[in-house]
């Protein structure tokens, strides 16, 4: 039997309705989605994405190796040299295919609701797995503000460590976040200046966490990280924003250009603008794991029906609830029907079943074009009215799956906040 592969179909590129429709008649109110890959130039696959091996330099060595796939993504990737729809999730119907992002653009609330739609008019978030060898540099994701300088959005983010993702740690399984209680701007500053003279010694003025498997945290904007080499699940703002302020990174130099690609040209070399760029307060948070770090939480006690949902995904940034996400767990011959308040993007990690009319199925290897059936977009009405998951398979069908902002107000709250609890 032939694989199905993304060269055997035709993009249709403008009047998409016709394949949305279909799409969603075929899926029972379910997208199906194709495999979204993303390179990154700077850094090392991790390569447990279920990725060919053969196709890891999929895109070229010059553009990097594979490292990231994109989950029901509008978002298009901000990388030197990009292929036009890099990043963007296409929709599979019969022989066709069309972005989500010309789905929502043309069906806009049928899909996503008319409360997302009406506020943003685009699906405003996306997840991916991020997956690396080592660490990555020392780095944050502009605010609001911050990124509207350069006509772009903000992002905040979140982590969450699939336990079926990460069977090894690979190089550096920790994770550095801020900046130690008591650092200065000036001896933040001194890292920049001494940006060309090797490692700027940035990570000395930072702690490092150790990471766990099924387990997250919740990331604000301008809050340095240097992600550790855990695969991870990351729910985020449809952004791709970045700052690094890490000059080495095991032995690998980090371009000055990465630093400030998303700040204002004049500002390029202000040494003052770019530490300012950083929310200080939240850097040095003496609390600060209490107030990011993320267990997660049932949903509700349902065990002993063969299924357990639950949250990995919660909290607020800055009073905003950006995104959520839960971990649906059915047990072998488990059928259970989910309903959630809105559109979500979905992938399967283990297992194999049904969800309304779509066929799931984790699969062991993915080769670069082709066709899957692990990750689908369920629409509002569809989510709402709810989804039958079904687990055919002889182990736990497990799915994540994602959702937009202030979707989930009955989500729980990140129980310690600024050294008192909640």
């Amino acid at each position: 039997m032939t694989t199905p592969s993304v060269r055997d179909l035709q993009t249709v590129e403008s009047n998409v309705r016709s394949v949305v429709d279909g799409a969603l008649q075929e899926g029972g109110g379910l997208l199906r989605l194709a495999p979204c890959w993303v390179p990154r130039s700077f850094l090392q696959p991790g390569r447990r994405l279920k990725l060919d091996p053969r196709d890891v330099y999929a895109y070229g060595l010059n553009r990097g190796g594979i490292d990231e796939r994109w989950f029901a993504s509008t978002t298009p990737a901000a990388n030197e040299g990009r292929v036009h729809d890099e990043g963007l999730s296409y929709i599979i119907h019969g022989r066709q295919r069309c972005t989500l992002r010309h789905a929502v653009a043309e069906a806009g609330a049928a899909l996503i609701g008319s409360t997302l739609w009406n506020q943003y008019h685009r699906w405003p978030v996306y997840s991916k797995f991020f997956d690396n060898m080592g660490p990555i540099p020392h780095h944050m994701h502009q605010s609001a503000a911050q990124a509207a300088l350069v006509k772009q959005e903000g992002k905040p983010e979140s982590y969450y460590f699939p336990p079926q993702h990460n069977p090894v740690g690979n190089n550096f399984p920790y994770t550095f976040f801020g900046f130690n209680p008591g650092t200065t701007r000036q001896q933040v500053r001194a890292c920049l200046e001494n940006w060309n003279k090797g490692d700027n010694g940035i990570l000395d003025l930072s702690a490092a966490y150790r990471l766990k498997p099924g387990t997250g945290w919740l990331v604000g904007p301008s809050i340095l990280h240097a992600p550790g080499s855990f695969c991870t699940y990351e729910p985020q703002w449809g952004s791709d924003v970045f700052g690094m302020y890490q000059s080495l990174v095991e032995g690998r130099e980090v371009p000055w250009s990465l630093l400030v690609k998303d700040m204002p040209p004049e500002k390029h070399h202000d040494l003052d603008f770019i530490v300012d760029q950083l929310d200080w307060e939240a850097n040095v948070d003496p609390y600060f794991k209490q107030n990011h770090y993320l267990e997660p939480i049932p949903v509700a006690d349902t065990a002993t029906a063969g299924y357990v949902d639950k949250w990995i995904v919660y909290g607020k940034v800055h009073g905003t609830q950006f995104f959520s996400a839960k971990e649906l767990t059915l047990q072998p011959g488990a059928k259970a029907t989910i309903r959630d308040n809105g559109a979500y993007g979905a992938i399967v990690v283990q297992g194999g079943g049904r969800a309304n009319k779509l066929n799931l199925d984790c699969p062991k290897m993915i080769g670069f074009h082709q066709l899957t059936e692990d990750e689908f977009f369920a629409t509002e009405s569809a989510a709402r009215a709810g989804v039958v998951f079904e687990n055919t398979s002889a182990e736990p069908l497990v799915i994540l799956r994602y959702f937009g902002p202030e979707v989930n107000p009955e989500a729980p709250v990140i129980a310690f906040q600024g050294g008192v609890k909640l």
